[in-house]
């Protein structure tokens, strides 16, 4: 086992990165959603939708459980060069903040979609 996989597997190195996660994770979302690279909220579901995610999307809109996406299938969708230039600019490693944008992508379409449709201007 090398320093790194222990790391990965120590609790508080695994507590301290999941803070860093949620301390920079609404700057983020914000950049992500409202980014003009990606074209905002909107954008991004017509993105994923194109890319064959639509049955998550609806679970999203709708009410009941969110379906998941996984980081890759969501970087695949944002970009890899996206991912990286916003890893870079919060000092998060790019695994970490793709597996936090797939939990928490989900979460801001269903916030954003109360009444199962998003807002003009999304």
């Amino acid at each position: 086992m090398g320093i790194l996989d222990s790391l990965e597997n120590n609790p508080a190195f695994r507590s301290a990165l999941g803070q860093l996660g949620a301390a920079v994770l609404p700057a983020v979302l914000s950049e992500v959603l409202g980014s003009n690279s990606q074209g905002g909220l909107g954008a991004i579901v017509a993105k994923l939708e194109q890319a064959g995610f639509g049955d998550q999307v609806k679970s999203w809109l709708g009410n009941g459980q969110n379906l998941p996406i996984s980081a890759d299938q969501l970087r695949a969708v944002l970009g890899n060069d996206t991912v990286r230039q916003l890893a870079a600019r919060y000092n998060i490693p790019v695994d970490q903040l793709s597996q936090i944008l797939a939990q928490e992508l989900p979460k801001a379409v269903d916030q954003a979609s109360p009444d199962g449709r998003l807002p003009h201007g999304a």
